[in-house]
């Protein structure tokens, strides 16, 4: 058995066609006689989803400060933090900013969205931190 894998009472006997949340199938190839548990579904946990985004928050945050640094508040697109970082500064900016979206993040994972979670994480990784890593790049 796979360490961290659960097998099923069972789980041989699965009818093909009919999968169910948390299931395991146990297949038999290669070797004839042996047995190998295949999780069915393979999906993050609701807490890895989670914490990925507190990181991404945090990263969005120290990566938009650096450009910031370098490139000044015109280097910022969202024009509602260009206007903060303007009025305040900018770190106070992006500590109000990244523990609002955090605390939404947290609050979508308590309501149990973690779909809209999750794909929230991955725009932060794809919109928001991929462009500053290019900018930083190509500086």
């Amino acid at each position: 058995m796979i360490r961290g894998w659960k097998s099923s009472p069972g789980a041989h006997k699965v009818q093909p066609g009919r999968r169910h949340k948390g299931e395991f199938r146990a297949i038999s190839r290669g070797i004839p006689g042996t047995r190998l548990a295949i999780h069915l579904t393979l999906r993050p946990s609701p807490g890895l989803i989670l914490t990925v985004f507190f990181v991404a928050q945090v990263f969005d945050g120290l990566l938009t400060y650096a450009a910031v640094a370098v490139l000044g508040v015109a280097g910022e697109g969202n024009a509602l933090l260009a206007a903060g970082m303007a009025a305040v500064g900018t770190g106070p900016t992006l500590v109000v900013a990244k523990t609002v979206a955090s605390a939404c993040g947290l609050w979508l994972h308590v309501q149990g969205c973690y779909a809209v979670l999750g794909a929230l994480t991955g725009l932060y990784l794809f919109g928001a931190i991929t462009p500053w890593l290019v900018v930083f790049h190509n500086l």
